[in-house]
């Protein structure tokens, strides 16, 4: 099932732009290979940019990173509500005020990867844990229907995304 990437029916349409960014192939695989290139990309990252801003009101690179955990974070969680069938639907996630409330901003880049790269490796043992019934199994989260082989593709997407911004945005590299 890891192999087979989720159909539009399989999560909410929002995150089909996620989902599109990811290749074909094993997902755990793809997160694992997409981690090293991630923290290589991180580590490349000048320290005197980690609090930069390539516009006002718009988060700091340290900030866009402790995003990317906190999703991750909920992601995976979403998938393991879902797949061990419990009761009831989960709920949204206001980027905006998690980001408020995170202390993201006054940690070092090289401690927000370090958390990070634990993070991802737990999560890539979680959902190889998960059998074909649990990947396959439907649930709510935010209002809608998703299955919980969407997840693990709804985070490396997420990701490629906020690389390419970070990317463009902060780094001027383009996307």
């Amino acid at each position: 099932m890891r192999q087979r990437r989720p159909e539009a029916a399989d999560y909410f349409e929002y995150y089909g732009r996620y989902v599109g960014l990811v290749p074909d192939g094993d997902i755990t695989n793809t997160l694992e290979g997409q981690w090293e290139d991630t923290e290589e990309f991180l580590a490349s990252i000048p320290a005197e940019l980690e609090e930069f801003r390539y516009a006002p009101g718009k988060w700091s690179v340290r900030e866009v990173v402790g995003h990317l955990i906190d999703t991750e974070r909920v992601f995976a969680f979403r998938s393991v509500w879902i797949a061990r069938a419990a009761e009831g639907g989960l709920p949204s996630m206001d980027q905006d005020q998690w980001a408020a409330s995170s202390n993201a901003g006054t940690r070092l880049l090289a401690d927000l990867t370090d958390e990070w790269r634990a993070l991802r490796a737990s999560n890539v043992q979680l959902f190889r844990s998960f059998d074909d019934e649990a990947w396959m199994r439907a649930g709510m989260a935010s209002g809608f229907e998703f299955k919980v082989r969407t997840f693990p593709w709804i985070v490396a997407g997420h990701e490629l995304h906020h690389r390419a911004l970070l990317k463009r945005d902060y780094l001027g590299a383009g996307a």
